[in-house]
């Protein structure tokens, strides 16, 4: 554990080193900033139009009409700065010959993979905690459901999570990070919209597109329905991107 600790503690610093973090984090909560605020605009807009129609009044709903919406936003601003995030936990480390290092010293290479993987994670974590203010301003000057919500920004780890992984197996491919993050943003689209498909190739691989659809499953979350089978998928998909990488970096190893 304590091999793992410190991957962590080293890669939190490349990346507070580097302005990689910063520029993610920064953009991040402007564009994310920018889609609530116009979000809610359009929200206090119908609300004022429906004041003279009671019946339109009663179908206003606040997670409906705000959060899912944002959630989905925030959906598609992870799925593109995430390949930026993990582009570096490999490639670079090839690139300056440091994973040579990596792989003969005494650590284990599941340390080593686990270790990057969390720092990563980390980083997600703060940012899926910082944006919670969003929802916050909600919570005190509103009266939105609160169970949702909860279920909405589990939802956004879980598929921000699965989209590390993906990322970083992408960084093990190559010493360019540039390179990777293409490669960590097309696989993760190719997931994405699989669905896209599944009513035109029949119903038995229809089912299986849209399964293996990274964006289906965060729609339950969305609804604030907690279901035991997306939650196993993400994490399945996570737990096998992180396979994928660690027999790439082993086999590069043995040569």
């Amino acid at each position: 554990m304590s091999n793992i600790l410190a991957i962590i503690r080293k890669e939190l610093k490349a990346y507070f080193v580097s302005p990689i973090a910063y520029v993610v984090f920064a953009v991040f909560f402007i564009i994310s900033g920018w889609f609530f605020f116009n979000i809610l605009s359009l929200y206090n807009l119908q609300s004022l139009q429906a004041v003279s129609y009671p019946a339109l009044m009663e179908r206003l709903n606040l997670h409906e009409m705000v959060m899912r919406p944002y959630s989905y936003n925030l959906s598609i601003i992870l799925l593109l700065m995430i390949p930026v995030m993990t582009m570096r936990l490999w490639a670079d480390e090839k690139r300056t010959g440091t994973a040579e290092l990596l792989l003969t010293s005494p650590l284990r290479l599941t340390e080593i993979v686990v270790g990057k993987y969390l720092s990563a994670l980390i980083l997600l974590l703060v940012m899926i905690i910082l944006a919670f203010q969003y929802p916050l301003i909600l919570i005190v000057f509103g009266n939105p459901e609160l169970g949702p919500i909860f279920t909405t920004y589990l939802g956004l780890f879980l598929l921000g999570a699965a989209f590390l992984a993906i990322g970083f197996f992408a960084s093990s491919l190559t010493e360019n990070q540039i390179v990777a993050a293409i490669i960590g943003f097309g696989t993760l689209l190719f997931f994405w919209a699989i669905n896209w498909s599944s009513h035109t190739v029949g119903p038995t691989f229809g089912a299986v597109l849209s399964y293996l659809s990274l964006i289906e499953h965060f729609d339950q979350f969305s609804k604030g329905l907690l279901d035991t089978k997306d939650i196993v998928f993400y994490l399945s998909f996570s737990f096998f991107g992180l396979f994928l990488t660690h027999r790439v970096i082993e086999s590069q190893g043995w040569r």
